[in-house]
């Protein structure tokens, strides 16, 4: 299989509130809009990926649903999203493999990981032999 792209899908509760939370609080730029002019999906960038945030679900959130945001400074955005009244679930930790991790959860609950990679971790380096 060759994969092109890809992007995450989330069908929240309330639109509305949902794509004011990515798009003001965490402050994602948006990559298009789509669908009725009063109810339009939106699909958010994402680094490298897309988020597309459209529809409704009336069953709640997919167990198991997360998004894995790579940012500069995790303490510093968890403290901005904490100000902006976010729920972190946990606090930013290094974690055994060594990347810095903090949990929050959007206005559905979805769980959001944003992860800083410090500058001596493999992910940073060239881990092809010389």
């Amino acid at each position: 299989m060759e994969v092109l792209s890809s992007r995450v899908l989330l069908r929240p509760y309330d639109l509305a509130r949902s794509r004011r939370f990515y798009a003001e609080t965490l402050g994602l730029a948006i990559y298009r809009e789509f669908g009725p002019p009063d109810h339009p999906g939106v699909v958010f960038f994402l680094g490298q990926g897309f988020l597309e945030v459209s529809g409704h679900s009336g069953d709640g959130a997919a167990p198991g649903v997360s998004l894995w945001l790579q940012v500069r400074d995790v303490a510093r955005e968890e403290e901005r999203l904490r100000q902006a009244g976010v729920s972190v679930l946990r606090e930013a930790r290094v974690e055994p493999w060594g990347l810095i991790e903090s949990w929050i959860a959007d206005p559905d609950g979805h769980r959001i990981v944003l992860v800083q990679i410090p500058s001596d971790h493999p992910l940073r380096r060239d881990q092809r032999a010389p």
